[in-house]
């Protein structure tokens, strides 16, 4: 567990994160005459979406030779 005050946090964020994200404990405490509030740094992981790319699916979807034929069902409707 890490435990650094406010103004050595801000010194240090880079290396405060890289810990966290490590599996690390970081708690910042701020001084008593900002109130003396403690947090606590949680990292979140967001995996931005893949980005599409066209074509990728190609050889992947086959269409049947009679796709296009009447359906037997509406046979009555012709």
């Amino acid at each position: 567990m890490i435990r650094t005050t406010l103004d050595e946090a801000a010194l240090n964020l880079r290396a405060l994160i890289d810990a966290a994200v490590r599996g690390e404990d970081v708690i910042i405490t701020a001084p008593a005459t900002d109130g003396g509030t403690t947090v606590r740094l949680v990292v979140t992981t967001h995996n931005a979406p893949r980005r599409r790319r066209a074509g990728s699916a190609k050889g992947l979807i086959h269409m049947r030779d009679d796709f296009d034929d009447p359906l037997p069902d509406f046979d009555e409707y012709q």
